[in-house]
């Protein structure tokens, strides 16, 4: 490639923008679309009214050029055989003066130049008879089948279009008329005439000229027309969408202006009331979402006073449990189990209510979510073995730092676990760390009864739960994925789950490695690969958290 060439190329970049930027207008501006709908089927309309006009125009030129011409060619054929008639003529020198007085008034009445006398073909030879005579601009023109229409019908007239060679070397379309001419003495004569339709062609073009300029001059007028109507629509619904932003945006108080009394006068006072009931409305869930926000932080901080006070005497008392009868015993341990699930219900309150207020800071700092989940899996390790499940963690990745807060991380995992293991029908329970250039991730998935769609779409809700009648094993408050969520959302995360009825539950947790990591994408697969499988072969709790921890200490290492 030369260097001509090569410079040549930059130049081609923004003609290839084109077609996608038309693209682009095409599907955000209805204004550009009504434009060009209306042009294309104007000009649609306008191309078949034309085409149809100008085959009639061509058409009616060409008959009335026709009949004109028959009709000339028919009388100098007549006048020209009243002459021949007349004469008597009958030696080679009067015949040739005969004929040339017959040519000089078919060409005087037939206004045509351009002629050919053939003496026809089977007719006894005849010395005296005059010979053939052909124009320059009939020859090559005359085709044998009209020759041979002429010879087989004398006193006929006949007629073919053909293409006539102008002075210029040039062709315009053209009319031979073909018929015979009976000479004494000589015989039977077949007679052309070439007549040009130059002008009749010079005639159409004109008219086809005009009328394409026609043509453009009113699509030209169409698109200003259409242009002002549509923008006199457009500009309303533009106003609307604006509005309608705005408004969707949290400016309430913006409006449509209302002009006139016709139908978008209309529209603009409808959606105005709109924003009006919209904007009472959202001011008073307002009202009353901060009117509960404060209801439940103030009471949650008024009952931490006499919760403490009942803390306390329930501590005295639990001291001395086996100084009291059998049933007050057990009263007195069924006080402080049920004080310390109090306790935690009231810090769960205190924590959905700063979320609710919008007063949470993170405190961030690098942490290593394999370590983390281990110390999780560690503490929650006799939990599981009382009923009957076993922990796993399953680390092939993530063992770099990430910027989270390690303290609400770890309330997430351990929330997690905890699910796991109530809900996990004693069967084993996967915990997984992975990581990847932008986010790291956990998942928890236990082999247990699993949920429905239904119910994995509530999962999420403050104190619900998939079953009513049934109680929590753990003393959970009902608040616990509901806070972690919030966790979650609140690094830039994401906390996603999976469930199939009888085929167990993944909860998958995902974190950006910083918190300006872009396109985060979660390492780990939500839903399994083996999602009705049976639970994974027992390998014994103990091996494989102390598995995890040997594995620690070599990462510390």
């Amino acid at each position: 490639m030369s260097a001509a060439e090569t410079s040549k190329l930059p130049a081609a970049g923004p003609w290839r923008e084109v077609p996608r930027r038309l693209s682009a207008l095409w599907r955000r501006s209805l204004q550009f679309r009504t434009v060009i709908i209306t042009l294309g089927l104007s000009g649609l309309a306008i191309l078949v009214i034309g085409l149809y006009i100008s085959f009639s125009v061509a058409s009616n030129l060409f008959q009335a050029q026709r009949d004109s011409v028959l009709e000339a060619s028919n009388n100098a054929t007549a006048a020209a055989q009243s002459i021949l008639d007349s004469s008597d003529a009958t030696d080679r020198a009067s015949l040739q003066s005969l004929m040339g007085s017959a040519v000089s008034t078919i060409t005087s009445i037939s206004g045509s130049s351009d002629y050919a006398i053939f003496r026809a073909p089977g007719q006894p030879a005849n010395s005296s008879a005059p010979p053939d005579q052909l124009s320059r601009g009939l020859g090559g023109v005359i085709t044998p089948e009209l020759r041979a229409q002429v010879q087989e019908n004398p006193g006929g007239q006949y007629w073919q279009s053909v293409a006539l060679t102008d002075t210029d070397g040039g062709t315009d379309p053209g009319i031979v008329v073909g018929s015979t001419l009976d000479v004494p003495a000589a015989g039977r004569y077949e007679l052309y005439l070439g007549y040009s339709l130059a002008e009749a062609e010079e005639t159409l073009a004109f008219m086809q000229v005009t009328g394409i300029v026609g043509a453009a001059a009113l699509l030209a007028l169409l698109s200003a027309i259409t242009l002002v109507v549509v923008r006199g629509v457009i500009e309303p619904i533009r106003e609307t969408a604006a509005t309608s932003r705005r408004l969707a945006a949290g400016d309430l108080g913006v409006r449509m202006p209302e002009r006139g009394e016709d139908e978008l006068a209309t529209l603009a006072a409808s959606f105005n009331g709109m924003a009006d009931s919209l904007q009472a409305r959202i001011r008073e869930l307002a009202e009353l979402s901060v009117m509960q926000q404060r209801f439940v932080s103030d009471v949650s901080h008024e009952l931490r006073t006499p919760l403490t006070t009942i803390r306390l005497a329930g501590d005295v008392l639990y001291g001395q449990r086996e100084d009291f009868p059998g049933p007050t015993s057990r009263t007195v341990e069924l006080l402080h189990t049920q004080t310390d699930r109090f306790e935690r219900l009231l810090a769960d309150l205190l924590e959905i209510s700063r979320y609710d207020a919008g007063s949470v800071t993170l405190a961030t700092e690098p942490t290593n979510l394999v370590h983390l989940a281990g110390d999780a899996i560690e503490s929650m390790h006799e939990l599981a073995f009382e009923h009957g499940s076993e922990l796993r963690l399953v680390a092939p990745g993530g063992h770099l730092d990430a910027d989270v807060d390690p303290r609400r991380i770890k309330r997430i995992v351990r929330n997690l676990i905890g699910n796991a293991i109530e809900h996990g029908e004693g069967r084993p329970i996967v915990v997984a760390v992975d990581s990847n250039e932008t986010a790291i991730a956990l998942s928890v998935r236990d082999y247990g009864m699993g949920m429905s769609e239904e119910e994995t779409a509530r999962v999420f809700d403050r104190f619900w739960r998939a079953d009513p009648s049934r109680t929590r094993t753990i003393g959970g408050t009902g608040l616990g994925l509901a806070i972690s969520l919030e966790d979650a959302v609140a690094h830039g995360g994401s906390l996603d789950v999976w469930s199939k009825p009888r085929q167990g539950t993944v909860f998958r947790l995902t974190l950006p490695r910083t918190p300006d990591a872009a396109a985060v994408v979660s390492p780990l697969p939500l839903e399994p690969d083996d999602p009705s499988a049976d639970a994974p072969p027992p390998t014994g709790a103990t091996g494989a958290i102390e598995a995890e921890l040997a594995e620690r200490e070599v990462h510390d290492a």
